[in-house]
C-alpha cells in the first residue's frame, strides 16, 4: 500500500471539506492507492451524526464522492467533476462501530467519463453504502490552468 501525499496542502486558499487537513470542521480524509483501487481509513466523529448513533447519510455520499475524485486525480491522472452518483445504503454505519475503510475504483472510461465503483465498509468488512459516480473529466491542460491539478508526480513522495 502506496500513501498519496496531498499537494493542494500547500496552495492558499485551499479548504476542501472532504481532503483539507486543516479544515476545522472537516472530514480530513487522506488516501493510499493498492493495486488498482484507492483507500481510506477513516473514524466516524460526532459532529457527523445523522440518526442517533449512525453516520448521516450526506456524509457519507461525501465521502464515497470525495475518493472518487481522487481515484480521477491519481488514476486518470487529471482533474474532473461529479456528473452523477447513484448511492445505495445497505447497512448503518453506527458511530460507535470504530474506523471505516473506504475502497474505490474505475470500472471503465468512456472517453472524458469516468466510471467509479465506490464502497464504504465497516470493521467486520461489511458493505455498508455503495456509490457508483461519474466523473467528467478534462484534459491534462484545462486540469492544470483551471482546476490547480499538479501532476501526477506530486502525489507520490517515493
Amino acid at each position: 500500500m502506496r500513501k498519496i501525499h496531498n499537494p493542494f496542502r500547500a496552495r492558499e486558499g485551499y479548504h476542501c471539506f472532504g481532503c483539507s487537513p486543516d479544515h476545522l470542521s472537516g472530514l480530513k480524509l487522506s488516501f493510499y492507492e493498492e493495486g488498482d483501487e484507492l483507500i481510506s481509513t477513516w473514524v466516524p466523529k460526532s459532529q457527523f451524526e445523522g440518526y442517533h448513533g449512525v453516520l448521516h447519510g450526506g456524509i457519507q455520499a461525501t465521502i464515497m464522492d470525495e475518493i472518487a475524485s481522487w481515484v480521477v486525480y491519481v488514476k486518470v491522472k487529471v482533474a474532473g467533476v461529479t456528473s452523477s452518483m447513484d448511492v445505495r445504503y445497505h447497512k448503518p454505519v453506527y458511530m460507535a462501530g470504530g474506523a471505516i475503510t473506504i475502497r474505490s475504483k474505475i470500472l471503465r472510461m468512456r472517453r472524458n467519463l469516468a466510471d467509479i465503483q465506490v464502497g464504504i465498509y465497516n470493521k467486520e468488512n461489511e458493505l455498508c453504502a455503495e456509490a457508483m459516480i461519474t466523473y467528467f473529466t478534462f484534459s491534462e491542460k484545462k486540469s492544470k490552468e483551471s482546476f490547480f491539478y499538479p501532476g501526477e508526480a506530486a502525489f507520490f513522495t517515493d
